[in-house]
């Protein structure tokens, strides 16, 4: 697992600042934490490097759980994605900004995360490090409606056929690429 290394005093503020109250740590690759900024700057083109945390849930049965992302979010809308995925706030640590993601996100709780790696991702107009976990679970997530429209248990094999047809996110894909012996060796 890694760690956020905060200053002893709040970090400067990078970008503007209108995007103040909710920022997110700007990092180093190591964690140190050297800035913050709003979301919007983040994801607009800075190329900043910040945190993000994701979460992947199997059963027993070996199955993934996957969500698909609301209608309303600005990447990726309606594609399938990580169980859980989102900002680490500025002042939290990875595991916490974990825990909080899987209680609004899915009203998943009770888990004991097993930290995979660290995987930075570029996309268009952002750059992110996830700190990637995985949960072995048979609960069935409550997906909050807004931020996840749905989620079910997948297959290997069914991913594996979605994979490059545009039904999931592109970090997915390249993450699940990643970690799929990892994920599979925990049961």
């Amino acid at each position: 697992m890694f760690s956020l290394l905060y200053p002893p005093e709040p970090a400067p503020l990078m970008g503007p600042r209108t995007e103040a109250a909710g920022t997110i740590p700007v990092i180093e690759p190591g964690g140190l934490v050297v800035g913050r900024a709003g979301r919007a700057f983040l994801h607009g083109g800075s190329m900043l490097l910040h945190p993000v945390v994701h979460l992947h849930i199997i059963n027993r049965e070996s199955k993934i759980y996957l969500q698909r992302r609301g209608k309303d979010k600005d990447t990726f809308p309606l594609l399938w994605d990580t169980a859980v995925g989102g900002h680490v706030a500025y002042g939290e640590q990875m595991e916490e900004a974990l825990y909080r993601e899987a209680a609004e996100e899915l009203g998943f709780r009770l888990f004991n995360p097993v930290f995979i790696g660290a995987c930075e991702f570029q996309g268009a107009g952002e750059r992110e490090l996830a700190g990637v976990y995985a949960a072995i679970s048979s609960q069935t997530p409550r997906p909050d409606g807004f931020e996840v429209a749905e989620g079910c248990w997948w297959t290997d094999a069914e991913i594996s056929e979605a994979m490059g047809e545009g039904l999931l996110t592109p970090v997915f894909e390249q993450e699940y690429s990643r970690i799929k012996d990892a994920l599979f060796s925990l049961l």
